[in-house]
């Protein structure tokens, strides 16, 4: 049997102009520097500041006036994505190992010297995010940590997002959006100073921004509106399949949500409680238009065609409300994040329990990770090597550099030789 599309999504028109759109930003950011990102951020965001820059006060400030049971909450969910960073940094080890007598081969761990970490603005505040992006830049050992986020209506970043940046240990805080944001980090203007790194989620603009300034700078990765794919059986409950569809459908309407399932009587029942669900919601809410326009209902012959089509799709976040989701999860390769059971809800992943949130949207789970400790760190390699080593080296490099036609590779290896002009 070959898949099943239940329930399909809309047609969608192909990509627009967005590229061209932030080619222009680009550049002119480039060339004019703070001017452009202030004359976008008041042609974009209605707001005009004569400078980005949020002052340290003003975030410790911020800080200091949560409530007590939020910044608690952000306070736990800072703790427990550092400590899964930190470990995820012990992982990582330096190398160094003898490859042959007198040759040493090895690799350094070092951090970027400078990150920008992007934070999505939108109708609510996004704290968590500030934490996902700032705190693994902090424990990776980044020297400097430059976040921004685009203003809200009163033309300042939220304050509880600027809580969450100061409470992570961001240096500079920039109240900028957008590819002019991605554009004032990668390439530097007046008051923004340019950074090696630039990570964080973002609209269409801010990928296709990060997409264009890679190479200037490092990316984490595009990562596009949220996707989650529920892989159910007929043990699960379609309230909570549909509450964990709806959930990530919610954060934005072009998110895409999709049940892969072998049981039709629970396809039909997931689309009835979301239709029923969708009936109370406003006709411009975020879940509806998601589910509307991007809702699918797969259904498969078994566990196996399941892991196909995961496979296949890649998604961002894979939920198994399964009997026994253990062979499931085992056979999965293509996924941003994996949720293990009904109790794994992937909203606990977003707040702060370790793992990172910021993952692989697009199909990009096939070659790409989230967003982790390693994505600021580099591994740089190593050689030395004695007079002894070299001897032994020199007849092998000096014959691939006389096959690859590159004569003075072979000089210079034989150079190395004892008794040579160079080496007596």
């Amino acid at each position: 049997m070959s898949p099943v599309w239940f329930k399909a999504p809309a047609p969608h028109p192909g990509p627009d102009e967005v590229a061209q759109v932030v080619a222009g930003i680009l550049a002119d950011v480039r060339a004019r520097g703070d001017a452009a990102v202030r004359e976008h951020t008041r042609r974009l965001d209605g707001v005009d500041r004569p400078s980005p820059v949020v002052p340290r006060q003003a975030a410790l400030a911020a800080l200091d006036a949560l409530d007590p049971p939020l910044r608690e909450a952000l306070e736990w969910a800072h703790d427990h994505i550092a400590a899964f960073a930190r470990s995820q940094r012990e992982a990582l080890r330096p190398l160094e190992v003898e490859v042959e007598p007198g040759v040493r081969a090895g690799h350094r761990l070092l951090p970027v010297g400078a990150a920008g970490c992007y934070v999505p603005g939108g109708r609510h505040p996004l704290p968590s995010t500030a934490l996902m992006t700032i705190v693994p830049a902090r424990v990776a050992g980044v020297r400097r940590v430059a976040a921004c986020a685009p203003p809200g209506p009163d033309g300042e970043i939220h304050p509880v997002t600027v809580a969450a940046m100061a409470l992570a240990g961001a240096d500079e805080i920039y109240c900028m959006g957008g590819a002019q944001a991605v554009a004032a980090l990668a390439y530097g203007t007046g008051t923004v100073a340019p950074v090696d790194v630039v990570v964080g989620p973002g609209n269409r603009y801010v990928v296709e921004a990060k997409r264009q300034v890679y190479g200037t700078v490092g990316v984490d990765l595009l990562a596009g509106p949220s996707e989650v794919c529920v892989v159910a059986d007929g043990s699960a409950a379609p309230e909570l399949v549909v509450a964990d569809l709806l959930a990530q459908a919610e954060h934005d309407p072009d998110a895409r949500a999709v049940l892969v399932t072998t049981e039709e009587r629970l396809a039909q029942a997931v689309v009835e409680v979301v239709a029923g669900r969708l009936r109370t919601m406003p006709a411009e809410a975020a879940a509806r238009r998601a589910w509307e326009g991007h809702g699918e209902v797969i259904l498969v012959a078994d566990v196996v065609e399941a892991a196909s089509v995961v496979d296949r799709l890649a998604p961002e976040h894979v939920l198994l409300h399964l009997r026994d989701p253990a062979p499931l999860a085992e056979r999965l390769t293509a996924y941003g994040a994996l949720f293990v059971g009904p109790s794994s809800a992937e909203v606990f992943g977003d707040y702060g329990v370790g793992p990172t949130h910021v993952l692989p949207t697009g199909g990009a789970a096939r070659f790409a990770s989230g967003l982790w400790v390693g994505h600021f760190l580099r591994v740089a390699p190593y050689l030395e090597v004695s007079p002894a080593g070299a001897a032994a080296l020199v007849p092998v490099a000096a014959r691939l550099a006389e096959i690859e036609g590159l004569p003075g590779h072979a000089y210079a290896a034989r150079l190395r030789l004892p008794g040579s002009l160079a080496c007596p």
